[in-house]
């Protein structure tokens, strides 16, 4: 028995111990192996969302066939997509309120167990299932990932290892199609059916994440004094969730069908519901509507929705034009995607590194959001039937950086310029924001370029139809030419044009290249509204300090002023007459609470809010607190 104890005093000591070396200091700092340690656990945990999406897009209709569900494939996508965009913003205010580590936990076993139960599928019906809450748990996996980085590294160095996570979002865009085709080429694997695989491969990789998070992951625990917005949260769910099945199904419905008419109005009553709910519940707000009077959180979130479509607008459309008229297998488009990704990734190093050293973040995006409309126009010209693959080369190179410029510098804006309390939801927010602008130009643009291939390529064949090669091509392959009927209206196989005469495949190609050129024009022009939105956006100095230490230093600068007010006989000063302590932080307001010295400067520093405290707003900018 004595033993036994011993042991388990042993034990427990050694828990201490590892929990104890990898907990932050005294001042809430971590080394930098401890945050590469730490990384290495949250890039997995993206690296599953990320993949996820384009490893399974890839061989769906491999699945489909299998499952006999060909005609309910776009449900399993669908429901994914509905759940892990409605739990982004959910995660985000809940770690705000009770912790990041749990709910990155919950997120990673919530989604091996998806993907274990997805493998295990026996309908279509199953799948979508599963592929729901296999997006239950992708919604976290992404947002807390960020919010996690920003809890640990301060704003300045925040860049470059953030850059890390373009670079493995960029990588699981060509690794997906490539594993995604391997896998589902295959009869089977451990006689088992080879797509099955492509879910199960994520359970080991998640097993790994969960352990390192669980393991090394070890920030300071907060208290709840807040209530939970169970109202805003399920406005959002009726706001969102018809939008997003219209946006996968619309096309197949019909825009104007009368389904279609329903989400459009249980939508627009959903947004009302979520609205009004925000606005009740103040700061305990799922999505408090105050921090839209911040203006870099406000253009962080326009500029995300524009992006977001163009950005998937470009990563859609490329592999759509390599594999129907490059004639491109999915592995092997996947591989010709590596100068995007390339790109990313260089961009991303470059602006991490620059602004960190620097401390100057405002000029990347507007470069980024310039190089993406210059590579969309581009390719818009360039892209032909006959276009070489080399010659896009240069341009998705090009889109690559812009990108890389764009996305990780407007986190670490918004991240900046928010309380350290409220980093959770405002990360979370802008992803969301992403998410929805790629879900919508995604439907808009698939939307156009079917419009447009039912109009261009029976003009296209109508037009060869006089021609001498094409004539004879028909004559001697009458089977194939019969195959052409309808052509532009039945897209069901596109591989058939693969398979047939190169003459007889010729202007079914030329449509699709006119339609995907009509499509890259109006990207370019959607993304270039990002530039009029991102040149507004301000260039605050960066803190210097994590949002584990500014949560402390808040916590202990309320705390100290509180006990000074308990002992004051009369309040002297307030925020509201602007007066300041010593240290720089507003005193206690009209209503005798305490404002942290964050909160003070993310409403102080030109920041535009219509509320900031008087005192604040009259002091220069270079005088202000900072961290």
């Amino acid at each position: 028995m004595t033993q036994t104890t011993d042991r388990d005093t042993a034990a427990a000591q050694k828990k201490d111990a590892r929990a104890a070396a990898a907990a932050p200091d005294a001042s809430g700092a971590f080394t930098h192996r401890q945050i590469m340690t730490i990384l290495v656990g949250l890039l997995l945990g993206m690296f599953l969302a990320a993949l996820d999406q384009t490893v399974v897009s890839t061989a769906i209709r491999t699945i489909a066939d299998d499952l006999q569900g060909y005609d309910l494939q776009a449900w399993a996508t669908t429901a994914f997509l509905i759940t892990s965009t409605i739990t982004t913003p959910l995660y985000g205010k809940l770690s705000d309120m009770y912790g990041r580590r749990p709910f990155f936990l919950f997120a990673i076993s919530v989604f091996v167990v998806g993907s274990f139960l997805c493998g295990i599928s026996q309908s279509m019906y199953e799948l979508a299932a599963f592929r729901a809450l296999q997006g239950i748990g992708a919604g976290g996996l992404m947002s807390l990932a960020l919010t996690i980085i920003a809890d640990i590294v301060p704003p300045r160095q925040r860049a470059k290892y953030q850059g890390y996570f373009m670079a493995v979002f960029g990588t699981s865009s060509v690794l997906g199609p490539v594993i995604g085709g391997f896998l589902a080429g295959q009869d089977t694997i451990l006689g088992l059916a080879g797509w099955r695989w492509i879910f199960w491969v994520n359970v080991p990789l998640g097993a790994i994440a969960l352990a390192v998070v669980f393991k090394n992951l070890h920030l300071p625990t907060r208290s709840n004094r807040h209530k939970i917005d169970w109202p805003g949260a399920l406005g959002l769910v009726v706001f969102l969730v018809p939008l997003l099945i219209v946006a996968e199904q619309g096309r197949t419905w019909g825009w104007t069908d009368p389904k279609s008419l329903i989400a459009y109005v249980v939508g627009a009553l959903g947004f009302v519901w979520f609205f009004l709910a925000e606005r009740s519940y103040g700061d305990d707000a799922l999505l408090p509507i105050r921090m839209f009077r911040n203006r870099t959180f406000t253009i962080s979130a326009l500029s995300s929705i524009v992006l977001g479509a163009g950005m998937f607008g470009g990563i859609l459309l490329l592999p759509q034009y390599l594999q129907i008229v490059q004639g491109s297998s999915p592995t092997v488009a996947g591989l010709q995607m590596i100068p995007l990704v390339g790109g990313i990734m260089l961009g991303s190093i470059t602006a991490g590194q620059t602004i960190s050293r620097t401390g100057k973040y405002r000029l990347f995006p507007v470069v980024g959001v310039v190089l993406m409309v210059i590579s969309l126009v581009s390719l818009s010209f360039i892209v032909d039937s006959d276009t070489s693959v080399w010659a896009l080369v240069p341009f998705m190179v090009m889109l690559g950086l812009g990108l890389g410029f764009n996305f990780q510098p407007i986190i670490l804006a918004v991240q900046n310029a928010v309380s350290p309390r409220e980093i959770g939801v405002a990360t979370s927010s802008v992803t969301f924001f992403r998410q929805m602008g790629g879900t919508l130009g995604t439907a808009a643009f698939l939307s156009v370029l079917f419009s447009a291939l039912g109009d261009k390529v029976p003009a296209a064949y109508a037009a060869a139809q006089g021609s001498a090669a094409f004539q004879a091509a028909a004559a001697a392959n009458p089977d194939q030419a019969a195959q052409l009927q309808g052509a532009g209206t039945d897209l069901s196989d596109t591989s058939v044009f693969q398979r047939i005469d190169p003459v007889l495949a010729a202007p079914f190609k030329d449509g699709f290249s006119s339609s995907i050129d009509l499509v890259f024009l109006i990207a370019a022009g959607i993304v270039a509204l990002g530039f009029f939105v991102l040149v507004f956006l301000p260039q605050l100095e960066l803190r210097t300090t994590s949002g584990v230490q500014g949560q402390a230093e808040d916590e202990g600068e309320a705390a100290t002023r509180s006990a000074n007010a308990v002992g004051a006989a009369a309040p002297t000063s307030s925020a509201a007459t602007g007066a300041v302590s010593q240290d720089g932080a507003p005193a206690l307001d009209a209503d005798g609470q305490a404002h942290g010295r964050h909160e003070a400067e993310e409403r102080g520093r030109h920041e535009g809010d219509d509320d900031a405290p008087t005192g604040l707003a009259s002091i220069p900018e270079d005088h202000l607190p900072t961290k």
